[in-house]
C-alpha cells in the first residue's frame, strides 16, 4: 500500500539520501558540512568541485593538479565547434548547452563507469567554452580561442567572453557565483539527473536531462527575469511605484521566495554584497539601487525575501555579461553538483520508480471504432 503524498510537487517529501549538502532554515546551506558563507569567503570553485566529487577538500598540491587538469581540457573538438557554428543566434542558450553536452558525449563517450570522473571533469572544463564559443560566433561572428592562462573557471569564462584578462574583483565575484550555484540537494534538475542515473544511463545523458529540467522557467532563469524587470526602470522611486502596481495586479515577481527556504536564502546576502561592491566602482549604481528598493518593497508588502537569483542580475550586469548567458552560468557551476549526485546514486543504486494515485474512471466500456461518435 502506497503512502498518499500531501500537496503538489512532492514538496517536503523525502525521496532519498545524500551526503553532498544540507538545505534548510536551521542548518542553512552547506556542502559536505562546510557552510556556504565560509566557502564563498575562503575557497574557490575548483576547491568546491573537488570537495563534491572527491569527498574532501584538496590540499595545495591536489588543488593545483586539479586546476591544471581542468585547464588542459577547456578546448573543444573541431567537430563540436562545427556543430555550435550551425546553431542560430536565435537559439535558447540552454538548448545550446544541451546540444553541446550531447555532442561531446558522442565524441567522447563515458564507456565503463570506472571512467566517470574523466567524463565529469571534461564536462566541467568545457561548459563555459561551449556556450561562450557559440555566443561569440553566432552573435559577433568571432571564432574565439578557448585556450588561455587563466587558472580558474571564473577567469576563463570572463576572458573568453570579453577577449581580455578580467579584473581581480570580477574574477572573484564570478568565482563566488559559481560556488553559490554549485549544489543544492534534491532540486528539480538534480533529481532529474539522479532518476536518469538510476537507470544506469551514461553521465552525459544524465547531464543533458538535468539541463532540460533547468531550462524550464519554474526552475532556472529567475536571474534573467529579474534583470528583464529591473533594467526597465531608471530610479528606485520608479521601481517602488511599479512594483507596488505589479503586486496590486497580482503579477509574479521573479527572484523572490523559495521552495525550501521560508525565511531567507543564505546565498542572497553573499552575492548582494558583491553586487553592491561592483556598483560602487561602476559609472552608475542605479541598477543596484533599483534592486535594493525592490527587495525592500517585497519585504514590506509581501514579507518575501530575495533568493540567490535576484542580486545575481545586477552582479552579472556590472561584469558585462549578456542577460541570455545568466542561466548557462548556473549550468557551468551546477554540473559539479549534478554529477556528484549521479556518482552517489550509482554507488548505492536502485532504480527510482515511484508510484502514483490513480484518479481516472474506475471502469470504461469498450466501443468499437465504427460505433464511436
Amino acid at each position: 500500500m502506497t503512502k498518499k503524498l500531501e500537496g503538489a510537487g512532492l514538496r517536503g517529501q523525502v525521496a532519498g539520501e545524500t551526503s553532498l549538502s544540507t538545505v534548510g532554515q536551521i542548518e542553512g546551506l552547506a556542502y559536505r558540512g562546510h557552510k556556504i558563507e565560509l566557502l564563498a569567503e575562503k575557497s574557490s570553485f575548483e576547491e568546491v568541485a573537488y570537495l563534491l566529487l572527491y569527498d574532501k577538500l584538496p590540499n595545495q598540491t591536489e588543488l593545483e593538479d586539479y586546476k591544471q587538469l581542468l585547464k588542459s581540457q577547456r578546448d573543444l573538438p573541431d567537430s563540436l565547434k562545427q556543430v555550435l557554428q550551425k546553431i542560430p543566434s536565435s537559439a535558447h542558450p540552454m538548448d545550446v548547452m544541451r546540444t553541446g553536452t550531447s555532442m561531446l558525449g558522442n565524441l567522447e563517450p563515458e564507456g565503463e563507469f570506472s571512467n566517470q570522473l574523466n567524463s565529469i571533469n571534461r564536462m566541467i572544463a568545457t561548459m563555459p567554452s561551449i556556450v561562450t564559443y557559440w555566443y561569440k560566433y553566432s552573435h559577433e561572428g568571432l571564432d574565439i580561442d578557448l585556450v588561455n592562462d587563466e587558472d580558474s573557471m571564473a577567469g576563463h569564462f570572463l576572458h573568453i567572453l570579453h577577449g581580455k584578462t578580467p579584473s581581480d574583483l570580477h574574477r572573484k565575484v564570478m568565482d563566488v557565483s559559481l560556488i553559490l550555484y554549485a549544489e543544492h540537494e534534491f532540486n528539480a534538475s538534480t533529481f532529474t539527473a539522479r532518476v536518469c542515473a538510476s537507470t544506469m544511463s551514461d553521465i552525459h545523458s544524465c547531464v543533458v536531462a538535468a539541463i532540460g529540467s533547468l531550462r524550464g522557467p519554474l526552475h532556472g532563469g529567475a536571474n534573467e527575469k529579474a534583470m528583464e524587470l529591473i533594467e526597465n526602470w531608471t530610479s528606485k522611486e520608479e521601481a517602488r511605484t511599479k512594483i507596488i502596481e505589479m503586486l496590486g495586479n497580482k503579477e509574479k515577481i521573479m527572484g523572490f521566495g523559495h521552495a525550501v527556504y521560508s525565511v531567507r536564502d543564505p546565498r542572497n546576502a553573499v552575492i548582494k554584497e558583491y553586487a553592491k561592491e561592483l556598483s560602487e566602482l561602476a559609472e552608475s549604481d542605479t541598477l543596484y539601487q533599483i534592486a535594493d528598493e525592490v527587495e525592500k518593497v517585497m519585504a514590506d508588502e509581501k514579507k518575501m525575501f530575495a533568493n540567490a537569483d535576484f542580486f545575481h542580475a545586477p552582479a552579472y550586469f556590472y561584469m558585462g555579461i549578456p542577460t541570455k548567458l545568466f542561466t548557462p552560468i548556473f549550468v557551468m557551476s551546477r554540473v559539479s553538483g549534478w554529477t556528484a549526485h549521479c556518482m552517489e546514486q550509482r554507488a548505492n543504486n536502485r532504480i527510482i520508480r515511484p508510484s502514483a494515485d490513480y484518479i481516472g474512471v474506475e471502469s470504461s466500456e469498450w466501443v468499437d471504432i465504427s460505433d464511436r461518435s
